[in-house]
């Protein structure tokens, strides 16, 4: 094989595009700077990530098939998954991450423990890309310097992506999630079961919502915001700690998390022979923040497009060749981000409008619609009578909200 492929970051991104990669032969190095990682994460991910990437039944702590929205003057809105195979997987990140890490070192990516600091951009369209590294297998924090060419790389490092950087792929928008992980008396976990909620209001997040997650032992609590409201960040949290009070009494807080969620995707997502994918890519959805599944099927679409274009690693793709990845993703889901986008812009406006969506989830033809498009990553038009109704609940919705004023 001629291609040498390297892969910054081992979270569902890098670890599903190296796994890709080592299985049509391709010399993959998988850069990963803490392997023991426990990204701050809700955690939660669609049925169908479950079967597509063949993920085992132990490392999903819980299956939710219950959800309650909670409005800004706490109406709950109580919404079952009606198929009893159907469910939202709960995971913790550590748990999922270090299980498709191990699986691509299985199928022949070579793992590297390592903190990537920089990326050398070759001078032409052939030389290699050298990275330079800190190697942690010592087990110290400083590491070793080493070096590492390869003929292509993919960025798979997260928000604060360094490989972004080097390739100059443009700054975006982004949220900061923040999170706590509370271990409850066990009558109090027992009503978390099966159980997810997500609460909505100005008290708890001026333009997304909070949330009470259940895990394996616990339940993480935590908020979203834009980071023009990062300096209140505490002060949203304090709010859902207050709305859930009686939920949570008796709680011991074992951990306390923070991270960026990028809102949109990067300027530039491919340039020369780097690709981004996941975080690094800007690849979370706006309204839901959902984003281990897109990460995952990012990697994976890219190390395909990888594979196809090389030949199976016997050739170097070009970056017009690579851009073919991007040409597929934004075809297959370039709607999706646009749809929810939308979404946000209208129901998180203000308390009103968030009353409103609160409303409109009581709909059970709004629940159906809104579960088969998250659980199986795939829109079915709703027949017209029923696409009807729903826009006119919405609408309706809205109005008595007094959501549509100015």
């Amino acid at each position: 094989m001629v291609l040498r492929v390297a892969v910054v970051g081992s979270g569902p991104a890098g670890s599903s595009a190296a796994e890709t990669l080592a299985k049509a032969g391709i010399e993959t190095y998988l850069i990963e700077r803490k392997l023991d990682n426990a990204k701050p994460c809700g955690g939660a991910i669609p049925l169908c990530m479950v079967s597509e990437f063949d993920l085992p039944p132990e490392i999903i702590d819980r299956r939710v098939r219950q959800m309650k929205m909670i409005s800004p003057s706490n109406v709950e809105v109580d919404i079952k998954l009606e198929k009893q195979e159907e469910y939202i997987g709960m995971c913790r990140r550590e748990v999922l991450d270090g299980f498709l890490r191990n699986r691509a070192a299985k199928c022949g990516a070579k793992l590297i423990n390592g903190t990537v600091h920089k990326l050398e951009i070759p001078s032409n369209n052939t030389n290699p890309y050298t990275l330079h590294y800190a190697d942690h297998s010592n087990g110290s924090l400083e590491g070793v310097a080493k070096t590492l060419q390869v003929d292509m790389v993919i960025g798979a490092d997260g928000a604060n992506s360094r490989v972004a950087k080097a390739i100059d792929a443009g700054d975006y928008n982004y949220a900061i999630a923040f999170q706590e992980r509370i271990r409850l008396p066990e009558d109090k976990m027992a009503f978390y079961e099966n159980l997810a909620e997500m609460y909505v209001g100005n008290d708890v997040s001026p333009d997304f919502y909070a949330w009470v997650f259940p895990k394996y032992d616990h339940v993480a609590v935590g908020t979203g915001t834009m980071k023009v409201n990062k300096a209140i960040i505490k002060d949203l949290q304090a709010g859902i700690r207050a709305r859930a009070a009686k939920k949570l009494a008796g709680g011991k807080i074992i951990k306390v998390e923070a991270h960026p969620i990028p809102e949109h995707p990067r300027p530039r997502r491919v340039v020369g022979r780097v690709a981004l994918v996941g975080d690094a890519a800007g690849y979370v959805t706006k309204s839901s923040g959902e984003g281990i599944y897109f990460a995952a099927k990012s990697g994976r679409m890219c190390a395909e497009t990888i594979v196809e274009i090389s030949n199976n690693g016997a050739r170097i793709p070009s970056e017009d060749e690579l851009k073919l990845y991007l040409k597929r993703w934004d075809k297959k889901y370039g709607l999706t981000y646009k749809v929810l986008d939308i979404l946000q812009n209208v129901f998180y406006r203000s308390d009103a409008t968030r009353e409103a969506f609160v409303e409109m989830c009581a709909d059970l033809d709004v629940q159906r619609l809104t579960f088969d498009s998250y659980l199986y990553k795939t829109v079915v038009p709703a027949n017209p009578l029923v696409q009807l109704k729903i826009t006119a609940k919405t609408i309706g919705s809205l109005l008595r909200g007094n959501a549509l004023a100015p």
